[in-house]
């Protein structure tokens, strides 16, 4: 049986076709439903186990905190209102320059 590829796209969109759903019938709807505040909790939550389990050179528990934490960055972003072409513009700005120049104007 092979496994089913999901890009970050397909896990956007499902997170956003949650939104109108009864949050005692989806766990997505659910954090959405607890607001911003939460959804960005959750995330650092989610972020701090993938730390962990990297630092602890825990392959398998990087996969599956990896795949966690874009799952909740997904919610998070719709959560905030932020698309997914927001990121890629700003990703798109940032590859125009080099990192340290971004990281310097970003302390400006």
């Amino acid at each position: 049986m092979s496994e089913e590829r999901v890009t970050i796209e397909d896990l956007v969109a499902t997170v956003a076709s949650r939104r109108g759903e009864s949050p005692d019938a989806s766990y997505t709807a659910q954090l959405l439903h607890r607001g911003v505040r939460q959804c960005a909790k959750k995330f650092g939550e989610e972020a701090v186990e993938l730390v962990i389990a990297a630092a602890a050179e825990d392959r398998p528990n990087v996969k599956a905190e990896a795949a966690d934490v874009l799952y909740h960055l997904a919610v998070l972003l719709e959560a905030a209102g932020v698309t997914l072409d927001d990121v890629y513009a700003e990703l798109g700005r940032r590859r125009a320059m080099s990192g340290l120049a971004e990281k310097a104007a970003r302390k400006a």
